[in-house]
């Protein structure tokens, strides 16, 4: 299981220049569609004067995770595909480029249409601070607080992310822990008498 991904860390900016033609870039990190939806209706209205607003985005981890290409009028393949590629080749997910042409008079061409939306994506991209993200999942622990020492002892060991403590007539301990050491982390507190488990999902960190 893969358990960490690239992204970006923050929105960022490019620009590629062809033949009269302005292709204005922007990366931006995203979650959701709902948020990339807002976006692309706020970019629709400060850009209206634009000839084109082509975007791609990628959301999740898997094969089965929502993306889409769009070309905005430009002839099909041209602009969406180029910059889903990009994307691709940076091996990012979680990211919403949009691009942004200004015509300029003269005609591209395919293969110059093609070159200028890659290019474009590719100036935003690198303008953008790529960082890696862990996919973790939260595990709390109940004990009593006489094994206390135990339950600290396994989150050193394992080096967790400790999340919360409470300290009670019962000790709560919530970790994070990454995907792939989940079950392993997981079966070494069971192991301890008295220590009782409590699994949720999985998470982002």
């Amino acid at each position: 299981m893969k358990d960490s991904y690239n992204t970006i860390k923050s929105e960022a900016e490019g620009l590629y220049k062809e033949k009269g033609s302005k292709f204005l870039a922007f990366s931006f990190p995203v979650k959701t569609e709902d948020e990339i939806k807002e976006t692309l209706e706020r970019f629709h209205k400060d850009y209206h004067n634009a000839r084109h607003i082509c975007y791609a985005y990628k959301l999740g981890y898997d094969d089965n995770s929502p993306f889409r290409m769009n070309d905005d009028g430009e002839p099909s393949g041209t602009a969406g595909k180029p910059i889903y590629g990009q994307i691709l080749s940076h091996e990012l997910t979680d990211v919403l480029i949009i691009i942004v042409r200004y015509f300029g008079g003269t005609k591209l061409g395919v293969s110059g249409l093609i070159n200028a939306y890659k290019t474009a994506a590719q100036e935003a991209i690198e303008a953008s601070a790529i960082i890696q993200r862990i996919r973790t999942r939260p595990l709390t622990v109940k004990y009593d607080f006489s094994l206390t020492n135990e339950a600290m002892r396994i989150v050193k060991d394992y080096d967790l992310e400790l999340i919360k403590q409470e300290y009670d007539t019962a000790c709560h301990l919530t970790v994070a822990i990454r995907l792939n050491d989940y079950d392993r982390a997981k079966d070494v507190f069971d192991k301890v008498y008295g220590i009782e488990i409590e699994e949720q999902q999985a998470e982002e960190s």
